[in-house]
């Protein structure tokens, strides 16, 4: 089952996360599908492609609840 999920990336204590599509027993940081967007928890920034995390969606991706929470999807 593919999941949209967080996947860390950066440096010790300046942690960013990219939000993209992968196997739902992949390792965190293992390989990935499709890189939708990206979340900096330290500056709140969050950039996301809407139209692709719908597509991905409608193609059966299960999006994580902490995604959920983040691009508020019901």
């Amino acid at each position: 089952m593919l999941k949209i999920k967080l996947a860390p990336h950066g440096k010790k204590g300046d942690i960013q996360y990219r939000i993209v599509v992968a196997e739902e027993n992949s390792k965190i940081t293992g390989r990935w599908i499709d890189h939708l967007g990206f979340y900096r928890p330290r500056t709140k920034e969050l950039v996301v492609d809407e139209s692709e995390v719908k597509r991905w969606i409608s193609l059966g991706a299960q999006p994580t609840e902490k995604i959920r929470r983040l691009l508020k999807i019901h």
